[in-house]
């Protein structure tokens, strides 16, 4: 009786309490990059706080450039180190190719089959491949150039309204929103959706287009606690879920329509993204299914116009408050392109003080301060750490903008640091992210900002709308706008009277 006790019972319980230590003792020989404090169960979810980027920041001068937080039952790794940021996109850039899955991601990404949501394999290497050669390659980018000219002489048409006398207060936020917005939905189906409508855009599909695009706005990054604290999926009392996924059938009915409008009308449509997807698809339809059509649909909406139309109103302030540097813009402008004819994008491109103002302003202003997370596939050591597989990275590209072994005078608006274009070549300097899943549209945005913000310095005279400097202060969410939207005056010089005569 007593052996069978010591084999059934004491034996089995020895062996769990070994085993347990051993994890233990597994664990504890792991260095993990410190973290603060935390609650069990939510862990360090109660301390977040906007803007996500400076709160970090305040995080990595006490807990070092690399540092890690619990969101739920879920360890999340912080970078604030341009030096840790390269160890993790070279050496262990395969490693962190995974993306996070979310309950958003779910039902606005296609079911996760998106390009920027994908996990790294052969679905998102075939979609980048079609990105690079079919989408946004040189080629197909210079095919849209008259699109992108158009929308930007909408724009200067639209302030030269009621700025031919003297200056003119407008608001900026909006008017760059409708030329981002409508310049990518004009490369991908040929329709405009903002301003002027008699182009034959229907007006109804355009504002649900509008609307939808606003409600995916509200559901950002850690706005659903299931995420991260699986008890947390058992009760929806918001109603998250289903909100979430009822917009997400809006959108997916909406592109549907734009998808099987252009299979149907495909002899009347123009050169759009569709159409050549579309005829893509006839020969190789699994690599160019509906559902990848949709998803590649979505990626470029989300990276090319809210961000793109921020970064111009960054821009747009920085210039304001420091019109020395807007003279020199001038002048460039002037002597290369003069007061003739309306600048080119190929020519914007290469206005080197131009670039240097578009660069200083996405290293101080990048529009998504805090990169686009990834997620550890193996476990890995960054910057002397162990990081467990598995582990959320997110890397603040803000912080590294900023940082004074990188920068001199970093929180300066000094365009002239890129002169030389080796600050440029910096891993320091990652607006656009780095590695193999870094933002495949920079080509796009940079030949927007060039050619707007070229043609709004060719075109007007600018100042502020009184004797104070603009107010910088950030906004809040994923992709940072300015807390109080962009006012100034404007009158337009010369070269209004001859593009428009």
């Amino acid at each position: 009786m007593e052996y069978n006790f010591i084999v059934y019972i004491i034996f089995p319980f020895l062996f769990l309490i070994s085993i347990k230590l051993l994890l233990f003792s597994n664990r504890r020989l792991k260095k993990l990059p410190p973290c603060p404090p935390s609650f069990p169960i939510i862990g360090n979810l109660h301390q977040l706080k906007q803007p996500i980027h400076l709160y970090f920041h305040e995080l990595s001068q006490k807990y070092g450039p690399i540092f890690t937080l619990k969101f739920g039952s879920q360890l999340v790794a912080v970078v604030s180190s341009a030096s840790i940021a390269e160890e993790c996109f070279t050496k262990n850039d395969i490693i962190f190719a995974n993306r996070i899955h979310s309950l958003k991601t779910k039902y606005l990404a296609f079911d996760n089959t998106s390009l920027i949501t994908s996990s790294y394999g052969d679905h998102w290497r075939n979609l980048r491949r079609i990105s690079s050669l079919e989408i946004l390659s040189t080629h197909r980018l210079n095919s849209f150039s008259e699109i992108r000219k158009d929308e930007t002489m909408r724009l200067v048409r639209e302030l030269a309204k009621n700025s031919n006398k003297d200056f003119t207060k407008v608001e900026l936020r909006s008017l760059f929103a409708e030329l981002t917005f409508n310049t990518i939905m004009r490369m991908v189906c040929g329709k405009r959706f903002y301003g002027d409508e008699s182009d034959g855009t229907n007006a109804d599909e355009a504002k649900k287009f509008r609307d939808v695009m606003n409600e995916i706005q509200e559901f950002g990054l850690g706005s659903y606690l299931g995420d991260f604290v699986p008890l947390f999926r058992l009760f929806d009392f918001s109603g998250y879920k289903n909100k979430l996924k009822r917009v997400g059938e809006k959108m997916d009915a909406l592109f549907q329509g734009l998808v099987d409008d252009h299979r149907k009308n495909k002899k009347e449509n123009k050169n759009t993204m569709i159409d050549h997807l579309l005829s893509l698809q006839e020969s190789q339809p699994d690599d160019y299914s509906d559902k990848i059509i949709k998803g590649l649909i979505m990626s470029l909406i989300v990276a090319g116009t809210e961000t793109s139309a921020i970064t111009l109103e960054w821009a747009m302030a920085n210039l304001l408050n420091h019109p020395d540097v807007l003279e020199k813009a001038r002048i460039e402008l002037d002597n290369h392109i003069g007061q003739e004819c309306l600048i080119e994008e190929e020519k914007a491109t290469k206005l080197q003080y131009l670039q240097n103002i578009i660069s200083e302003t996405l290293r101080l202003h990048p529009a998504a301060p805090m990169l686009i997370p990834h997620v550890s596939s193996d476990g890995c050591n960054v910057g002397g750490y162990d990081v467990p597989q598995n582990t959320i990275l997110m890397v603040n590209a803000w912080d590294i903008h900023r940082d004074p072994n990188l920068w001199a005078d970093p929180t300066s608006f000094k365009p002239e640091r890129f002169e030389n274009s080796q600050q440029a070549d910096m891993h320091g300097f990652i607006p656009f992210g780095m590695g193999r899943r870094s933002c495949p549209g920079s080509g796009l945005s940079l030949r927007t900002l060039s050619l707007t913000l070229g043609s709004l310095i060719q075109c007007f005279e600018w100042k502020r709308v009184n004797n104070e400097e603009v107010n910088m202060t950030e906004g809040r969410g994923t992709v940072i706008p300015m807390a109080i939207p962009l006012e100034a005056q404007c009158k337009v010089r010369p070269i209004i009277n001859k593009i428009f005569s």
